[in-house]
């Protein structure tokens, strides 16, 4: 018993000066019983749960499933400017970011990456535009006209999005755009894949070029991080269990700054 206090105590010091220094863009792991590791942007603890805030939403868990949280600052500060950043398509990339609550700096890299904002460009599989939309991703996002700059954009947008709610994670939402969410499903984080890796190695060179010469709060850096999915990690953490009831030993406090 005086082990598990101990235990707590210090992790009830360690969140506290995790949350008193945290800067305001950044991303913890919430480490689960069950061997998952969850990416949040804060939590709270209410009773016997802990509300896990993630990219895109919130999820609620026993308190005994969570054992730890710890710090990654994986969000770099920068400071926003009022104009748009220069290069091709300056206002259609702005636009469609502000409309999805994206990074300028990282759709902009995701457009230069997939196309070099060539709006005719067509890939040998077929992909169509700034983006490189597949024809079947295309029909579900209502897109007309595949190679109006304003049109792909706002769709592959939105489509990134889509993935970012998906996966919870910067790295994976980019590595679904790629390969597929069925392959980060598959392999339950990025996937092995050489062309995969490449693309995410690319987009992180195009961000911090951007973001030099155009400075953006941006909403993530890329890097790999093989997490496992955060559904299949909810499902499992939420799952009744003996083990899921409140443990008093945890420790974790009220709640901690998003």
């Amino acid at each position: 018993m005086k082990l598990h206090w101990q235990a707590g105590s210090r992790l009830v010091l360690l969140l506290a000066a995790i949350a008193a220094c945290a800067p305001a863009a950044r991303a913890d792991w919430a480490v689960l019983r069950n061997g998952c590791r969850l990416h949040i942007t804060g939590y709270e603890r209410r009773g016997s749960v802990v509300i896990l805030h993630l990219q895109g939403g919130e999820t609620t868990l026993p308190a005994s499933a969570v054992l730890r949280v710890e710090p990654e600052d994986v969000f770099p500060t920068a400071v926003r400017v009022p104009s748009p950043p220069p290069g091709p398509y300056s206002s259609v990339v702005t636009s469609a970011a502000n409309a999805n609550g994206l990074s300028r700096s990282l759709l902009s890299s995701v457009i230069r990456t997939e196309s070099n904002f060539q709006p005719r460009a067509v890939s040998p599989k077929g992909a169509l535009g700034l983006m490189q939309l597949m024809p079947a991703t295309a029909r579900s996002l209502a897109v007309r006209h595949p190679f109006d700059p304003s049109e792909n954009v706002q769709a592959g947008a939105k489509y990134l999005k889509e993935m970012l709610g998906k996966f919870g994670n910067v790295n994976l939402a980019l590595a679904a755009y790629n390969a597929g969410p069925g392959a980060v499903a598959l392999y339950g984080g990025v996937p092995p894949y050489p062309e995969t890796r490449a693309y995410l190695a690319r987009i992180r060179r195009e961000m911090k070029a951007s973001q030099k010469s155009a400075p953006d709060a941006a909403t993530g850096v890329v890097k790999v991080v093989c997490s496992p999915l955060a559904s299949r990690c909810r499902e499992e953490a939420a799952a009744p269990a003996e083990a899921a009831r409140p443990d008093p030993g945890l420790g974790l406090p009220h709640s901690n700054p998003k």
